[in-house]
C-alpha cells in the first residue's frame, strides 16, 4: 500500500508540474508566433494603404476592391511635376486704368510619368497581384477592404480601412489565448479583435498597431 500511494504521489507531482509547465510555455510560445506572423501582416498592411493613398493622389478617391486596386497600380502612373514662380502683367488692371500691374502666379509643370507599380513596389508584378492574401504560411484568409465618404460639417471626405481578423492570422493556436489577445488594451500591444489601418469612422489613414512595428 505505500508503495502504490507514492506512486501516486509521484503521478500527482508529475501531472502538477505538467500543468504549471504548459501553463508558461504555452503563452511563450503563442507570443513567439504572434512576433512572427504579425509583422508579416503589418506590412502588408502598409503596402495596402501605399497603394490607397496613391489610388486616392490620383482619382480622387480610395476603392474598396481588391481587384480595382491591383488593375490601378498596373496601369496608372505619377506625373513628376516642377513648381516655379513667375510674374505676369494683369491685362484687365492695364485696361481699366492703364497702368502695368504685375501679379505673381505659380505653374507647375509636367515632365513626365512614372507608374506607380515601379515607385511602390519596383515593379514586383507577384507580389502586389497578391495584396489581398494575409501572408500566413498554412492560413487561406484574406484582407477585409472597404473604401467610402463620411461628412465632416459640409464636406464628404473619402476613407478607407483594411483589417484581418487576428483569429485568422492565429489559426492554429490556443483558442484561449486568441481571446486574450482579441480583449488586449495597452500601448505596446495591437488593440481589439482585428489588424487594421484606416478606419470607415474617422478621417485617419494610420494602422492601430504600436511603434514597436515601425510607423503607424
Amino acid at each position: 500500500m505505500r508503495l502504490v500511494i507514492q506512486l501516486l504521489l509521484w503521478a500527482v507531482i508529475a501531472f502538477l508540474a505538467w500543468l504549471t509547465f504548459d501553463a508558461v510555455y504555452r503563452p511563450i510560445q503563442f507570443n513567439q508566433v504572434k512576433d512572427q506572423r504579425y509583422p508579416k501582416v503589418i506590412e502588408n498592411l502598409k503596402d495596402i494603404r501605399d497603394a490607397e493613398m496613391a489610388h486616392k493622389e490620383i482619382t480622387g478617391k480610395f476603392t474598396g476592391d481588391f481587384n480595382n486596386l491591383v488593375k490601378f497600380i498596373d496601369t496608372a502612373e505619377f506625373a513628376i511635376t516642377q513648381r516655379r514662380d513667375t510674374t505676369v502683367l494683369d491685362e484687365e488692371y492695364k485696361k481699366a486704368y492703364g497702368v502695368d500691374e504685375y501679379l505673381e502666379k505659380v505653374i507647375i509643370d509636367t515632365l513626365g510619368f512614372v507608374p506607380v507599380k515601379d515607385s511602390l513596389f519596383k515593379g514586383d508584378k507577384d507580389y502586389y497581384t497578391n495584396l489581398i492574401n494575409v501572408p500566413v504560411e498554412g492560413s487561406n484568409a484574406k484582407y477585409e477592404l472597404e473604401a467610402g465618404t463620411i461628412t465632416k460639417g459640409k464636406s464628404k471626405i473619402p476613407v478607407f480601412e483594411a483589417k484581418v481578423a487576428k483569429k485568422d492570422v492565429l489559426f492554429d493556436q490556443d483558442k484561449e489565448l486568441i481571446m486574450r489577445e482579441n480583449q488586449a488594451l495597452s500601448v505596446d500591444e495591437v488593440n481589439g479583435a482585428y489588424i487594421s489601418v484606416g478606419s470607415m469612422e474617422d478621417v485617419k489613414t494610420t494602422g492601430n498597431w504600436p511603434k514597436t512595428y515601425g510607423d503607424e
